[in-house]
């Protein structure tokens, strides 16, 4: 039922479906106080609002972006592939993925929590084969509607366990694409605390891991909403910094934090990026002897 009402929300206009999201999302802000406390304490402590009227101008846009991201996800995951895909209207830096494919060399695609990284995904998997990263949603009746809006194209999907991540190094050892969020917070032992906005944030030393194994090129990746509903700008950076180890996790959180900086408003601030996983030591613990 879920899915048929997806589906013809899927046909509304892109522009509408903004709109609703832009309503929805001052909805929720409205009646989810936890949801509130969470984005407007992120915004406050990232230091981009100096001003309360800065403060005050990025909160209210980042609750209608968020929104909108909900509510744009029926267009990107049951739309066909091209048709939704198509909704990336500029792209900026295609020509790295290019080289890199002409000469074989496995691609790793990092879209952060900004803007609509649905379609940065989905932009990509009608163009080459990749291999996407994902943890299962904890509602579980959501993940076969996941699994049906990412898995079209030449998309693969890869569990966040060993076998996914096995997956992944043989997709870009093939000279094939990997993407994956760079700021989802990962379990215990899969990353080390470094400062995002100042701010310790355990962050996932995978990417490290990727690179140093395969010599992949590593991919910035972030889909900008257009104003008016008018789409998506694809924008692309290659990263050539070491991201192994601690210093490579304080590199990739300071790329993403510039990324931001460009676009704060349509950054998931919501998101509970400085969370402490279970079995991870809080950042500064020290063990009793």
């Amino acid at each position: 039922m879920l899915e048929a009402v997806l589906r013809l929300l899927a046909r509304v206009p892109l522009p509408w479906l903004h709109r609703i999201g832009a309503f929805a999302g001052w909805v929720t802000y409205r009646v989810a106080p936890r949801y509130a406390a969470r984005l407007t304490d992120n915004v406050a402590a990232s230091g981009l609002a100096d001003e309360p009227e800065a403060f005050v101008r990025i909160c209210r846009a980042a609750v209608q972006e968020t929104g909108k991201g909900l509510m744009e996800l029926p267009a990107i995951w049951f739309r066909p592939a091209e048709e939704a895909a198509a909704l990336v209207v500029e792209t900026h830096g295609w020509e790295s993925v290019e080289a890199a494919r002409a000469v074989g060399r496995g691609i790793l695609f990092l879209t952060p929590h900004l803007g609509c990284f649905e379609v940065s995904a989905l932009y990509a998997a009608i163009r080459m084969p990749i291999t996407i990263l994902y943890r299962p949603p904890k509602l579980k009746w959501l993940e076969p509607l996941m699994r049906a809006g990412r898995s079209r194209g030449y998309g693969r999907l890869a569990p966040t366990t060993l076998g996914g991540v096995r997956r992944l190094l043989k997709a870009l050892r093939s000279g094939e694409a990997v993407g994956l969020l760079p700021d989802h917070v990962p379990g215990f032992g899969e990353g080390v605390w470094a400062d995002f906005f100042g701010r310790p944030a355990y962050t996932m030393t995978l990417v490290g891991k990727l690179q140093q194994a395969t010599g992949c090129i590593v991919i910035l990746a972030v889909s900008r909403r257009l104003t008016e509903g008018r789409g998506f700008a694809l924008e692309l950076e290659v990263l050539e910094d070491d991201l192994s180890g601690p210093a490579g996790a304080r590199r990739l959180n300071a790329a993403i934090e510039d990324l931001v900086r460009r676009c704060p408003e349509q950054y998931l601030w919501s998101y509970n990026r400085f969370k402490v996983p279970a079995g991870v030591e809080p950042p500064g613990a020290t063990t009793a002897s």
